[in-house]
């Protein structure tokens, strides 16, 4: 039988910890009850396999996914008037994911406590995000949860798909230059030696490609350690130099600026503004907190920048199309739709539009980009390992002349 550490409070104020033998994990929290204790976090001892790796690694993070999966389904019971409390109990046991799981226990508990609900999900940042929290906030300030819930469920839902289009677009490339690389240094390891050798009978200098190559392996070879240490040490100092403000605006501006995926950043960058103030404010969040939240979840310092100057703007009693528009960054379009939205009182309608607009122009420009990236990269491959097979065999070409 499954043991269950758990954290629980005596009838006197004390806190106890231990183990307990369950079937499950609602039956451990039973278990507890009838012991009259208060469990506060009570989750599977993690003793075997699955725990040591957990040790080793970390827990599991909260996903994407695990947070619409789990969004979908709490505006489903909420909606059907199953009492907030219940459905975080409901969701709880059926949860796979061990870390979401004790999440929800503390959130389930504060709320039972008598915290808000976006205060106990605001305790768990990993796990909700600042926008999660403050729709949820406006939902229940102005006492529409479950339209709230739902309409958070569509968003989480279109920002995912918004991610998984332009992950997919890169899959490809990825996966074909890892094994154009893998190709590459086995060549250069295992088989270009070889012929090495046999061209050391020559006598004669080499052509310059065919020595280039052989230098290339012996190095290789000697100092194959530079292999992994080279992209280790590349990336590190890179996170370094990410850390710092101005390596943090430098890299974010570049990234914007870049060709071809440049292009589609922006289109991203313009969909995931649009799309999340539309919907902050459409549920009622007031304007100057959901450019915040905007600009806190933007994941671009630039866009951040150019969100904050735009919330500046109307705290000063400006607009917010006329920081945009400085920015650069927002197509002349999005500008103007924006300050349509704002004279004609449709912000959040105006928004939307947009963004479900570049939703479809990422769509295209994505799909465009693969089918651009696929010749590029196959060509790349064949220049590459058609060098080194070219390389190889000119002093065969040569060998009339060359052997003595």
């Amino acid at each position: 039988m499954p043991k269950f550490a758990y954290k629980a409070k005596e009838a006197n104020g004390d806190i106890k910890e231990g183990f307990i033998d369950a079937g499950k994990e609602s039956e451990a929290i039973s278990k507890l009850k009838a012991q009259k204790l208060t469990p506060i976090d009570v989750h599977e001892d993690g003793a075997g396999l699955d725990g040591l790796w957990e040790k080793i690694i970390g827990p599991p993070a909260v996903t994407s996914k695990d947070l619409v999966l789990f969004s979908r389904q709490l505006s489903t019971l909420v909606s059907a008037g199953v009492p907030i409390v219940q459905s975080l109990g409901i969701l709880e046991d059926q949860q796979e994911n061990p870390t979401f799981k004790r999440v929800l226990n503390e959130v389930r508990m504060d709320i039972e406590a008598g915290l808000s609900i976006s205060d106990a999900l605001r305790k768990h940042p990993d796990a909700f995000p600042a926008i999660y929290t403050a729709m949820i906030r406006a939902g229940e300030l102005g006492g529409i949860l479950d339209t709230i819930l739902e309409r958070l469920s569509g968003f989480l839902e279109s920002s995912e798909a918004l991610k998984q289009k332009v992950k997919g677009a890169m899959m490809y490339p990825a996966i074909v230059l890892t094994i154009c690389s893998v190709v590459t240094i086995f060549l250069l390891t295992f088989v270009i030696p070889t012929f090495g050798k046999i061209f050391e009978g020559f006598g004669k200098e080499l052509p310059m490609p065919t020595q280039i190559l052989l230098d290339l392996s012996k190095v290789l070879i000697n100092y194959w350690y530079l292999i992994p240490s080279i992209p280790a040490g590349s990336y590190y100092a890179f996170k370094k130099f990410y850390a710092t403000p101005n390596g943090l605006m430098l890299v974010d501006g570049k990234v914007l600026d870049a060709p071809v995926f440049g292009m589609i950043l922006r289109k991203v960058a313009v969909a995931k503004f649009t799309r999340t103030l539309g919907t902050l404010i459409k549920s009622g969040v007031p304007i100057m907190q959901a450019l915040e939240t905007v600009a806190a979840t933007a994941g671009n310092a630039v866009i951040e920048k150019a969100v904050l100057d735009a919330r500046e703007s109307i705290r000063e009693g400006g607009r917010l199309t006329d920081p945009l528009k400085r920015s650069g960054l927002f197509p002349n379009m999005v500008t103007q739709m924006i300050g349509v939205g704002e004279e004609t009182g449709a912000l959040d309608q105006m928004l939307e539009k947009i963004a479900d607009f570049y939703d479809q122009e990422v769509d295209t420009a994505v799909n465009g980009l693969t089918s651009l990236i696929e010749p590029i990269v196959i060509c790349v491959m064949g220049v590459v390992i058609g060098s080194i097979v070219v390389a190889m065999f000119l002093p065969m070409f040569e060998m009339g002349s060359m052997v003595e």
